[in-house]
């Protein structure tokens, strides 16, 4: 089996330690042999993770750059060295890679816009939490999740609060958010990160009741984690769109596989219930399914959810 390399983004969230547990147990599925590094959040360090991966003789590299345009030079170099690389979650805003593994970011935000526009039937506020406009997966979610407001729910006020990924940023961010606007009545957090702060800032303002309370705030997230899907059960938070941890892990892994193997592909459906398109010459993206999810399994603005307790989730299964 060939020994390829794989860099974790990051172990501060339950999403990607999620995913680090996985991609051991996909490494045999799909037929390699792995070495791994940690890059903690720091594009430098990447970089030099990259380095040490290829001294060490990798035939491939999965990675998640956290930092979408600041590793345009690493991926040159291990282009001029035939290192194949598959990106996961994010892509490169320029470069090539084999194949990125990821879902379609922007119907996060747009899924997160309906699910809130309907749920407050185009009124009150609401506050969103977003990721890092340096990664395209937070640029995506805040384009999506704003053009959808502006277009179907223009009586909703958006409070968009830069947060980057940052726990502590999120929760100071939305206490202000509280304290300034009364009629804020609901939160998208643009993923996990902002989980804890959230629902602590919500219960020390008396708003942390159920979804039958007037007073409810209702939140969605995006990653699909444990924790989001008892909390969904619970009514304390009111849908997520689940990242699949679990296929990304796999599929990174595949692809990896199928680079050293000379595999060709292109874009449209495959057989994993996902549909690859080509993002620009060079750049092939398989994009994953990953499902709106709530308690009630309803459909919000035409768009199809699961049920928090469904057995196919991911975060059911860990």
């Amino acid at each position: 089996m060939p020994l390829v390399g794989s860099d974790y983004p990051r172990s501060d969230t339950d999403f990607w330690n999620a995913y680090i547990r996985y991609e051991p147990q996909m490494a045999q599925k799909a037929g390699v042999t792995m070495k791994t590094t940690n890059s903690q959040n720091d594009v430098a360090k990447l970089a030099a993770n990259v380095q040490t991966l290829v001294s060490e003789g990798v035939k491939g590299i999965v990675m998640a750059p956290q930092d979408t345009a600041a590793i345009a030079p690493t991926l040159q170099q291990l282009n001029a060295k035939n290192i194949p690389v598959v990106s996961i979650d994010t892509r490169p805003d320029t470069g090539n890679v084999y194949m990125v593994v990821r879902a379609d970011n922007k119907a996060y935000g747009t899924k997160a816009c309906q699910f809130l526009g309907t749920k407050l039937g185009g009124k009150h506020s609401v506050v969103m939490l977003e990721g890092d406009v340096a990664s395209i997966n937070g640029r995506d979610r805040t384009e999506a999740f704003s053009d959808c407001m502006k277009q179907n729910f223009p009586g909703i006020k958006v409070h968009a609060e830069p947060s980057k990924w940052d726990a502590a940023t999120a929760a100071s961010q939305l206490a202000t958010a509280l304290e300034q606007d009364s009629d804020i009545r609901g939160v998208y957090m643009e993923s996990s990160f902002a989980l804890a702060g959230t629902l602590q800032d919500l219960k020390s303002k008396g708003l942390l009741v159920a979804p039958t309370d007037p007073k409810h705030v209702f939140v969605v997230s995006n990653d699909g984690i444990p924790q989001e899907l008892k909390d969904i059960a619970a009514g304390q938070i009111d849908a997520t769109v689940s990242q699949p941890a679990d296929l990304y892990a796999y599929y990174g892994l595949y692809y990896l596989k199928a680079a050293i193997d000379g595999k060709t592909f292109k874009p449209g459906p495959t057989d994993h219930d996902s549909n690859i398109i080509q993002v620009r010459p060079g750049v092939l993206e398989d994009q994953l399914s990953a499902p709106l999810v709530t308690a009630d399994g309803g459909t919000y603005g035409g768009i199809s959810s699961l049920k928090s307790t469904d057995p196919s989730l991911w975060g059911n299964a860990s």
